[in-house]
């Protein structure tokens, strides 16, 4: 399986990532795909479960030494890791050295953001890796508390807002006059709606893994453990918390919105490229609120590809317009009732 990194590899590890970058201008497209590839690529050596724990995050740390720059064989780590997976994951871990390659030949502000943004992924993934020590229901453990969600959702995701908004910025003139604080704080939101999305879709899935992201601390409000939620019936008692999870996930898609209609007309590229995973994200949201009870579906609830192929039809025709995106959003926010 050959092909560019940017292009066939890309789109093969991240259908819905890679409709995004390929809308980019051209001069983007580079380091947040290197970006990508390199966060990918250390998310499945942190999920290759087959290796023990210890020498997981021995491979996780050689590759954010190498994401730093420092000159260390990641060629061990694609020989252990890259066996267990399915083909393009394979590909993607044994071609880490040319993507670390290219991103030395960046310009030097570009190198910079994208070492910085890989540098807090994968302390992430570390944070992931280290809090929850199972792999099974057996040894179930759950975040603390709404706070340490947080930060962890900044970890993952959130950190990608401000990282996207520098590049574009730096690169894109019409983004010159940008209050470039006020909106990486918006884009932190933007990230971490995404994320605590794909934590409220993946529940059943991650507590078979061992692990909870519905806080102990709000769990024992309602008289629950993390165990409990293995059972309809405590799963059931839950939804209180996982209704105000879904409310929260909703403030941050509201910043969000705010920050794509706030990207010039002009640079339309920019907005539909935003504007694709909060639709699909808010999608996916209003599904969840929709479902009776989404903590004990034997398969993670996702939008069909024919309503993603309308949402990016219906959007590419309504980028120009800050009304009709709005309109759009507002529509799906409607369904969301919390």
């Amino acid at each position: 399986m050959g092909g560019d990194l940017l292009g066939d590899l890309l789109r093969q590890v991240s259908r819905s990532f890679y409709l995004s970058l390929a809308v980019l201008p051209r001069p983007l497209r580079e380091p947040i795909g290197l970006a990508y590839l390199l966060a990918r690529a250390a998310d499945t050596v942190a999920d290759t479960r087959l290796i023990k724990r210890e020498e997981r995050l021995g491979h996780l740390e050689t590759l954010r030494r190498a994401c730093a720059g420092e000159a260390v064989d990641v060629g061990a780590l694609a020989r252990a890791c890259a066996p267990q997976h399915a083909p393009a994951e394979r590909v993607l871990l044994e071609r880490v050295g040319e993507a670390l390659d290219r991103v030395e030949a960046l310009a030097p502000a570009d190198r910079h953001e994208v070492r910085a943004v890989l540098a807090t992924l994968t302390s992430g993934m570390i944070f992931d890796l280290t809090r929850f020590p199972g792999e099974d229901s057996k040894s179930l453990a759950a975040i603390e508390n709404l706070e340490e969600l947080d930060h962890y959702t900044y970890l993952v995701a959130g950190c990608v807002g401000p990282f996207w908004t520098v590049l574009h910025v730096a690169h894109r003139r019409r983004l010159s006059d940008w209050a470039l604080r006020e909106m990486s704080e918006q884009g932190v939101s933007f990230g971490k709606a995404l994320q605590l999305t794909n934590v409220l879709r993946d529940v059943p899935g991650d507590l078979a893994h061992g692990r909870c992201y519905l806080p102990a601390r709000e769990l024992a409000a309602l008289g629950l453990g993390p165990r409990d939620l293995l059972e309809p019936t405590g799963a059931a008692r839950a939804l209180p918390l996982y209704r105000r999870l879904l409310g929260l996930a909703l403030e941050h898609y509201n910043v969000a919105w705010d920050y794509t209609l706030a990207i010039p007309r002009r640079e339309w590229r920019m907005r539909l490229a935003c504007a694709w995973p909060l639709l699909i994200g808010l999608a996916t949201l209003a599904d969840l609120a929709a479902h009776p009870n989404p903590l004990i579906v034997t398969a993670p609830i996702k939008i069909p590809r024919g309503a993603v192929r309308a949402l990016l039809a219906r959007s590419t025709l309504t980028v120009w317009s800050n009304r009709a995106l709005a309109a759009h959003a507002a529509r799906l926010r409607a369904r969301i009732a919390v």
